[in-house]
């Protein structure tokens, strides 16, 4: 078995936890899936999305300190999250109304359908 996850610079013990909930078992897992893929398996597997988190893992991947983005970068970073955020969501609509769908973008249901 390869290095856990956390030996990522900028991810710790729990995203260990986490990315195997995603089926992410090792640090070589997620660098050849790629930050995105590898985001919208965590969102599928039920973590809640956070733009933070998520560049956090982005840049601990270029070997970067999680705050060491440039606004431009994170103006970019923060379009790509919020596609992820949109692919995630549209998987959960498989087999629901349209209706529930409208309600959970207006924020009347929680993203989870309740």
């Amino acid at each position: 078995m390869g290095e856990p996850v956390s030996t990522i610079r900028n991810l710790g013990p729990a995203s260990d936890q986490a990315f195997a909930k995603a089926g992410i078992h090792t640090a070589e897992e997620l660098r050849n899936l790629g930050p995105d893929a590898a985001y919208l398996r965590l969102l599928k597997a039920g973590v809640r999305p956070h733009f933070i988190g998520y560049y956090a893992m982005v840049m601990g991947l270029q070997g970067r300190p999680w705050n060491d983005l440039s606004p431009e970068e994170k103006v970019q970073l923060r379009a790509r999250f919020d596609t992820i955020k949109a692919q995630a969501a549209a998987g959960k609509d498989e087999g629901r109304t349209r209706l529930d769908a409208a309600l959970r973008e207006i924020g009347v249901l929680d993203p989870d359908g309740s």
